[in-house]
């Protein structure tokens, strides 16, 4: 299939085009050596030229042209030839001369041309063309191929034998001296030879690509591809710079490269190297190539600009004509880059892209302020209508089309946001992309679009396809048209209208009917509400009948069923409390069900007896939620003391229900009755001190509250109590409590001291044994997951006998007791929580050094240690504080040394017997962190100096 022939003498050898600033020329060498030239109409005349056929004759020369090798364009009316003289295979006419007939060889010519026919717009002009030699250099060396230079007139590459190239000039011949650019020679003989212009930032550069007959793509000296079959390029600029390599192999398979990728070397990864992976996986996810489907086919040509063609010729002759999708994308980004958004959009329509591009390639806020002009662009309501169906929240530039484009120029500020959208629609949220794009195109629609039928049906679909859909101002739209029919008066806005019945079928057709109709209800319209419900074919029995139990109801009941049903319970409450005292019961069952509906209801309601009845409920609700201490709060407003004494009680807030007692006048004993029931509770509940302040506030027990402080370990406050009473006998009992837990502490502290160098020990110990056994399977080319697990607790099962892992006993006293049994549960619950040591198995090692880093200190711990260091210094036992503090900093150096040992070699691989010891690492501990805060709970008095 054709449009037009050209008919020429004899069969064709070769063909060179030119087109530029409208004008279009052919041409042909044919087999008899003739040259034949045809100057072709604009393409927007060809229709006028379908079926016809036009016979192109030979040009007439005075001089002899050769036989022809290359043949191009230099301009419009020069061509550049190479030729060879020295035997004559033409029958074309010229005139010869003496001079004439003695050149031999290979000549490099400029022939010019003329034509002494007129040319007619619309028509071929086949005939009367003259050429003319006007320049001839004798050629060395053998050329195989010549290229234009697209960044010089009248210029062009010539090609020698080897890969040499070098730049012609029109008249000055071939330069040898200025131009020896590496870039732009080849390591070997390219007979496919093309040059381009390259990079979008001035100045811009030449790329010379050849094709040698191994399949090697050369680029310059570098070889870009081993398997190549045929190569074209493709520009999506204006300026005729290269931005795309299309590259088919020899496997069949088309590339579309990147130019940027040639410039800055990232073919290999990106590419593979041009070669089938046969990964299926690996082949789905590669999205840089296009399987040919005809085998040996080859490119022979590319559609630049917005049409993003590749041609393709099958073995068969067949051109084809595809539209890669890499090159589809990258014309619709020109577009937007150039802000023409109706080209884009026709894009995107024709190959099937998804809309969103348009709007993640710009960034959200940068569209939201180019909508006018993208709607003023397109002008057809249909393609709007068509992309504000497609508007979803997904980012295609970031999933679908994220290996095809690069990070766009304009990108999204997410905390932007113009003056032009706020105000009314400042509860937008800024990240709503689809309720943000279509607001902006309903807004554009409104200054751009002139009233009519079909704007009206684009500003409903974009209000239905907001997220969340605002369908109630789309009836509110429907039910003005609605009320301009019902009002019979000419109205020249109703023209411009579509009728009620059309709008509303197009908002049913766009959205869920029944989303429709509780839309309708919400406007408290129920004639409207009937009307959506006939138009969506509901049976009239399912609508009917609630329909005519709410148009019964007065006006407040209705609104507070209807927003019940579509669950607006703020709604519903404010139109139940306007409703009278009479339905105090039905608001008070709402909120009840709807707990977060009180802070309202206690600003609606002003009655002090109604607003009582109120926190009452919403404290019991909040009771049922284990929030005692704001239901206690709540039952305090509306002076319900009994239940904010129960609320405090479940809480354990002792203060808070001492407090409520007072208020509520209790008589002395049953206060005195409550404060022994919160002793006991307390002391129940492992909190000695609390009790004690109960005890002697309260219930005047001075001996059952120092007790409790002793208890509590709380020396200091136990002696200042003992002393405020001036009672010898108590003195004497704090004395003697604090002697024996001193002397218990420091049995403690040497028991901890000697389990801290045995966990140590056997760490170190099972660590080497590992690191020894790690090492010989490293040298045996073994791997240390095949060792087994008996293996290894057979390994170190040797070192399984000391009995570390057993608890020693404790001395403890009648005052140290209840304190003794907290320290005891804490050690089960954290020898609970890291497991048992088990020996030998894999995890021994980080279970020791966990068990060691639990032996430390509290912050509770270094609390009572000093409150007992004061109290012995008070109590005149100096030299027990000394004991005890020396014991006590021995133990905290040693742990911290060892737990810090541990670490240490836990990161290396080898242990070094001389640096990883404990002496080693409890001078680093005394020299780093002595009067760190770890150590502040000693007294300075008692510092070794």
């Amino acid at each position: 299939m054709y449009l037009f022939s050209l008919n020429f003498p004899s069969a064709v050898r070769e063909v060179a085009f030119y087109s530029m600033n409208g004008k279009n020329r052919l041409a042909a060498v044919l087999s008899n050596g003739c040259l034949c030239v045809a100057e072709l109409p604009t393409p927007d005349t060809w229709e006028s030229l379908e079926g016809k056929e036009f016979s192109v004759e030979p040009c007439a020369s005075a001089t002899p042209l050769g036989s022809f090798v290359h043949l191009l364009w230099l301009d419009l009316h020069v061509l550049l030839a190479v030729s060879h003289h020295g035997f004559n295979r033409s029958n074309c006419y010229f005139q010869p001369s003496s001079n004439e007939d003695r050149l031999l060889g290979f000549y490099l010519q400029e022939i010019e041309l003329s034509c002494s026919e007129d040319n007619v717009p619309g028509l071929l002009t086949c005939s009367g063309w003259h050429a003319k030699v006007s320049y001839r250099n004798l050629l060395e060396g053998l050329v195989i191929g010549v290229a234009p230079n697209p960044a010089k007139r009248s210029s062009a590459f010539v090609q020698f034998d080897g890969g040499e190239v070098f730049e012609y000039t029109s008249k000055l011949g071939i330069n040898k001296l200025d131009f020896k650019h590496d870039e732009l020679r080849f390591s070997s003989s390219c007979p496919s030879m093309n040059v381009v212009l390259v990079g979008v930032t001035e100045p811009s550069k030449l790329l010379l690509f050849g094709l040698d007959d191994m399949g090697r793509l050369h680029v310059g000296r570098k070889i870009l591809c081993s398997n190549c079959s045929s190569f074209s390029f493709y520009s999506n600029l204006a300026d005729n710079v290269i931005t795309h390599l299309i590259l088919a192999t020899k496997q069949d398979l088309l590339f579309i490269v990147d130019i940027g990728d040639i410039l800055h070397g990232e073919l290999e990864l990106t590419y593979e190297n041009f070669i089938h992976v046969g990964n299926k996986r690996r082949e789905e996810e590669n999205i840089n190539f296009i399987n040919i489907w005809e085998r040996g086919a080859k490119v022979v040509g590319v559609l630049h600009g917005d049409e993003a063609a590749v041609i393709l010729q099958t073995n068969r002759g067949n051109l084809e004509c595809i539209y890669p999708r890499k090159l589809v994308l990258a014309s619709i980004v020109n577009a937007l880059n150039q802000r023409r958004f109706r080209d884009a959009l026709l894009m995107v329509r024709r190959h099937r892209i998804d809309f969103n591009v348009i709007v993640d390639y710009c960034g959200l806020q940068v569209f939201i302020q180019l909508a006018s002009e993208f709607v003023k662009q397109v002008k057809n309501l249909s393609y709007i209508t068509d992309f504000v169906c497609a508007i979803k929240h997904e980012n295609v530039t970031e999933k679908l089309y994220k290996k095809f484009l690069s990070p766009p120029s304009c990108k999204e500020q997410k905390d932007l946001l113009t003056n032009d959208f706020k105000g009314s629609d400042a509860s937008l949220d800024a990240n709503n992309k689809v309720s943000l794009v279509l607001l902006a195109i309903r807004r554009a629609l409104d200054e751009q679009v002139p009233e009519s039928p079909a704007r009206e049906l684009c500003i409903l679909t974009t209000l239905a396809r907001s997220d969340p859909p605002a369908l109630e101002e789309a009836l509110e739209r429907v039910k003005v048209i609605r009320e301009m029919e019902l009002s019979g008066s000419d109205n020249s806005r109703q023209v411009n209208c579509p009728s009620a019945e059309e709008a509303l079928k197009h908002l049913l057709w766009l959205s869920d009917p029944e989303a429709v109709f509780e839309a309708a209800l919400g406007l408290y319209d129920l004639n409207l509400a009937a009307i959506v419900a006939l138009n969506s074919q509901r049976d009239p029995k399912e609508f009917l009948p609630f329909l005519q139990e709410l148009e019964r109801m007065p006006d407040l009941l209705m609104r507070y069923n209807i927003d019940l049903r579509l669950h607006r319970f703020e709604k519903a409450l404010k139109h139940i409390v306007s409703a009278g005292d009479s339905h105090f019961f039905d608001c008070m069952n709402l909120m009840k069900k709807n707990p977060q509906l009180f802070p309202l209801g206690l600003q609606l309601i002003t009655d002090n007896t109604k607003r009582g009845q109120v926190l009452e409920a919403w404290g019991d609700h909040l009771s049922d939620e284990k929030c005692f201490e704001d239901a206690a709060a709540t039952y305090l407003c509306c002076t319900n003391l009994q239940k904010a004494l129960k609320a405090y009680r479940e809480c354990g807030n002792w203060s808070g229900m001492l407090t409520v007692a007072g208020l509520m006048k209790l008589e002395k004993n049953e206060v005195l009755q409550l404060a022994h029931e919160l002793s006991e509770e307390l002391q129940t509940l492992g909190k000695p001190g609390e009790a004690a302040k109960i005890a002697l506030e309260y219930c005047g027990d001075i001996n059952g509250g120092i007790n409790l402080l002793i208890s509590a370990r709380d020396w200091e406050e136990a002696l200042r109590v003992a002393f405020l009473h001036s009672k010898e006998d108590l003195v004497s009992v704090v004395k003697n409590a604090a002697l024996e837990c001193a002397s218990s502490l420091i049995d403690e502290y040497k028991e901890g001291l000697e389990k801290v160098g045995k966990y140590l020990a056997r760490y170190l110990a099972v660590r080497q044994r590992r690191l020894l056994l790690a090492a010989k399977l490293q040298s045996e080319e073994r791997s240390i997951n095949d060792l087994d697990d008996d293996t290894a607790s057979e390994a170190s099962s040797t070192f399984s006998g000391m009995s570390v892992y057993t608890k020693g006993t404790r001395k403890s006293s009648a005052a140290s007791t209840a304190s003794t049994t907290a320290s005891r549960a804490r050690d089960t619950r954290r020898q609970r929580s890291r497991g048992k040591i088990r020996p030998g198995s894999p995890g021994e090692e980080m279970a020791l050094v966990e068990h060691l880093k639990g032996m430390s200190l509290t912050a509770r711990a270094k609390q009572e240690l000093k409150s007992l260091l004061v109290s012995l210094v008070m109590l005149g036992e100096e030299e027990i504080a000394r004991k005890v503090q020396h014991v006590g900093e021995n133990f905290q150096l040693s742990h911290m040394a060892a737990v810090r040992l541990a670490e240490d070699t836990l990161s290396d691989d080898t242990i070094n017997e001389h640096g990883h010891t404990l002496e080693r690492y409890l001078q680093k501990v005394k020299t780093e962190l002595k009067d760190s805060d770890a150590f502040s709970w000693r007294c300075r008095v008692f510092l070794s100096p």
